[in-house]
């Protein structure tokens, strides 16, 4: 079985590079299960529900999010739209799963794919440089102990890569892939873990790389220089489509390659 996970999407340039790499990826590589991370995909800050579905429309089939979640604050609304019915839209985008109890949404979707295997995916947000909720890695602990499936993808969102790495050794062989997102950057360091889980510290940014991190880079020299706050756009020149692509066994979870692409117009 093979999944495609899509790093962050920014902006309408990430979206652009997704509709048009998106269809021949998943039919090239026989891909079964479409995760895509959409926090940024509504101009660089939060994610739309109408931007939610354009994204179900082209294939995925479940979204992460991270901090920038309620940038646009339809998405709460949204989130309560669900009501828990697991074939609608909104139940499909999470948000970190270690968030306080009673914050809007849900961190973990489990479903099952046409050919009918079962799968979850957890979104985790990082504490470290970043604020301040519950453990993910208890977090995790307390979710997994409720899966069914062997097939499992976790999205940590975080800043540190120390706590990224620690995250995917500590759930090494309980999962079938550790994928980090946060910082816009792709890492070199995919592998499968000693015990079977596909790992890449940061898949990087599906958006333009003609940036600083996916924003007009004026914009961004302007903040470091003047220490002045100022409004962030989102670049618009050189947009390339980051995802990894991961092979595993349906009946175990266990992963046994992972490949990093990065793809242009």
């Amino acid at each position: 079985m093979r999944i495609l996970f899509v790093g962050d999407i920014f902006g309408s340039p990430g979206r652009k590079i997704v509709r048009e790499h998106i269809h021949h990826v998943v039919e090239s590589n026989e891909v079964e299960l479409v995760v895509m991370n959409a926090e940024n995909s509504a101009g660089g800050f939060g994610v739309t529900p109408a931007i939610a579905e354009e994204l179900f429309e082209l294939g995925a089939d479940v979204l992460t999010t991270g901090n920038h979640v309620w940038d646009k604050k339809e998405i709460i609304d949204y989130f309560k739209s669900a009501n828990g019915n697991p074939n609608s839209y909104a139940r499909r985008v999470l948000r970190p799963a270690n968030y306080p109890a009673g914050t809007p949404g849900t961190g973990i979707y489990e479903g099952t794919t046409s050919s009918g295997v079962p799968y979850a995916v957890m979104n985790l947000q990082g504490r470290v440089f970043m604020a301040n909720n519950d453990d993910p890695f208890r977090i995790a602990n307390e979710l997994l102990a409720n899966v069914k499936a062997k097939v499992i993808l976790i999205d940590i969102h975080a800043e540190a890569t120390s706590e990224k790495m620690a995250l995917g050794y500590y759930l090494d062989g309980r999962v079938t892939a550790v994928l980090g997102t946060h910082t816009h950057v792709p890492t070199a360091d995919e592998c499968v873990l000693p015990n079977g889980t596909a790992y890449q510290t940061d898949v990087g940014m599906t958006g333009p790389y003609d940036s600083i991190i996916g924003v007009e880079k004026e914009l961004v020299l302007n903040r470091f220089l003047t220490n002045m706050p100022g409004k962030f756009e989102a670049a618009k020149n050189d947009p390339r489509f980051a995802a990894v692509v991961i092979d595993c066994d349906p009946a175990t979870g266990k992963a046994s390659s992972i490949k990093r692409l990065m793809l242009a117009e």
